[in-house]
Formats: structure tokens, sequence, C-alpha cells
């Protein structure tokens, strides 16, 4: 068996090193090799210093593989670029911040070998920020609404898929990514561990708010049930305003004296407005997804690879050891 190791890199120069060199401690201390890394530099607004040392790390050893993305495509699209240059029986993504570490490495290995296409290690105590924490909540909940992931599975970024499970990952061409979206796609077959989660090493977290919305909008591109909720929400006040308006006539008839209330009218003018908005945007994302898609617009743009190899993958023949 071989492995292939997907680190998506964002100005993660103080710590990328020791991750790597920690990872390859573990896996020749458990004897799972050979073994090879793919580190994306989503393009790191760093001065070239997290590229710098991604090829510094490629000079050092020959089973990384260094590859500098053109333009920041956020973590799922690098974490894509990384994947369609995988060539490992087993392939693991991991962070860039020392917050998953390889001793958890084990935990992983020994569940997926009882038969599953996928594990995901899972934290029982995440060392996040409350906002990052109460971020992760919303995105994971809507997931489990949207696309249908079962209610006891916990995910995270760390896991270790099987090879099939990416082949059919990778040929999703469109912009907007979903991992975990797309890993429902292809399996069901997924269980989790819990692993220890560890305190950022350097640095804060690159997910601000609005980089949070953008990822739980890409949710969107995976499932129809906004467009069912918008449908079922319109039938239910359409349902509720023609009741609404035979008591408003009854009232009428009953009592020919009752005034009708301005401030109740524009209420109502604002509200179902706002719903009306609502569900015409939901549409509108839907149309602008297919509109972009129809662009080819990329995933990822690769602008170099660097690597000792004298092809983009790794030969897992004589790699192995370093």
């Amino acid at each position: 068996m071989s492995y292939s190791f997907v680190i998506p890199c964002y100005c993660s120069s103080h710590t990328i090193r020791e991750v790597v060199e920690t990872t390859i401690q573990e896996m020749e201390q458990i004897g799972r090799t050979p073994y090879e890394f793919v580190l994306v530099d989503d393009h790191s607004p760093d001065d070239g210093a997290t590229l710098r040392e991604l090829k510094a790390l490629a000079d050092d050893y020959p089973c990384v593989k260094a590859i500098e993305l053109a333009k920041n495509s956020g973590q799922h699209n690098a974490s894509m670029a990384g994947l369609n240059y995988a060539k490992g029986d087993y392939i693991i993504s991991m962070d860039d911040d020392l917050q998953t570490r390889p001793s958890q490495l084990p935990k992983l290995f020994a569940e997926i070998e009882k038969g599953y296409d996928v594990v995901y290690g899972y934290y029982p105590e995440k060392k996040h920020s409350k906002f990052r924490n109460f971020g992760s909540w919303v995105h994971y909940e809507s997931i489990r609404i949207l696309i249908g992931k079962p209610k006891g599975m916990k995910t995270s970024s760390f896991f270790v898929m099987r090879k099939f499970v990416r082949d059919y990952m990778i040929q999703y061409k469109e912009p907007y990514t979903h991992l975990q979206g797309l890993v429902l796609r292809t399996t069901r077959n997924i269980s989790s561990v819990p692993v220890e989660h560890f305190d950022r090493a350097y640095g804060q977290s690159g997910y601000t708010f609005k980089k949070l919305l953008k990822l739980w909008f890409n949710i969107v591109g995976y499932s129809v049930v906004p467009l069912r909720m918008a449908t079922g929400l319109g039938a239910t006040f359409s349902l509720v305003g023609f009741i609404a308006a035979i008591v408003v006539i009854v009232k009428k008839i009953l009592h020919p004296a009752t005034m009708m209330g301005w401030s109740s009218i524009m209420a109502a003018i604002f509200f179902f407005s706002g719903l009306i908005l609502l569900s015409l945007g939901l549409i509108g994302e839907y149309i602008g997804r297919m509109f972009l898609g129809m662009g080819n617009n990329p995933q990822f743009v690769v602008k170099e690879i660097y690597t000792q190899t004298e092809d983009s993958g790794v030969d897992f023949n004589e790699l192995g050891r370093q």
C-alpha cells in the first residue's frame, strides 16, 4: 500500500516543515511506506514565504511535491488541486497548522482497514475560538439538512480515503467545491474516530466570517433542498394569506365600520416582499452557478509544480524510505 498526504497551505511557512518531518517520522515508526506529500500553496499573501518553504521541502525530500497556485482558490479547491496529483492507494488530508498531528494517524489507519471507504477524525474538544466553533456547528448542521449527512457522522479536515473515492471526486470540475459534499456523493461507507485537537502553533485561522459564509454557500451546489424550502414557504404563506383574506372579508361583512390598519398592511407587504426576494435570490444563486460552470471557470490554476521526480507523480517503487 502507498500513502499520499494532501495538505493545502496558506501562510504556513512557520509550521509546514514540522508537519512534514513529524509525519515522516511517524510513518517510518509505524512502518507504513512508501508515502508522498502533495503540498499546495493557495497563493499565500506572505511575500512568497510559504512557497519558498515548500520549494525547500521539495529540494530536501524526494517524496515531497509542491504545487503553486496562480491565485487564491480557497481551502477546498486547493485540496482538490492536491487530490488531482496524489498517487497513493490511501489519501490523507491534513492541516498545515499543527492542530492535527501525525501521532493520531494510527487511529485513522486502524479504522479504515475495517473496510470503510472514508474515515474522518473528529475532535471531542476543539481548540478553536467560540466564533469558529459556532460557524462550524452551523456548517455541519447545514450539511446534514441540505446534503443528507447521517446525523451521527462526525467530520473534520483530517481524514483518510481510498483511492477510488478520490478518483470519483476529481471528476467534479465545477468551481464551487465542497469536499464533504463530494465524499457523500461518492460513498456512504464512512466512519469517524475521535482524535486529539491541538492548539495552533502559530498565527490565527485564515477563516473569516466572509470565508465561512462563502463556504456555506458552496453547499448549495449539492442540494435542491433550498429551492424546495422556498417552494414550501411560498405555498404556506399563500395559504395563510388566503385564509387571512377570507377572515378580513367576513369581519367586514359582519362589522362594516371596522377600519383597516395601514401599518399592518405595510408590515405584510414588507414581509412577503422579503420572502419573494429571498426566493429569487436562491434561484439566482443556482442560475449564476450554472452560468459560471458553462463558462468553464476553473476550480484552481496551477502555476508551477516543484518536485525532484521527472514527472508530476511519485514513483512508489523507488522512493519509500527517506
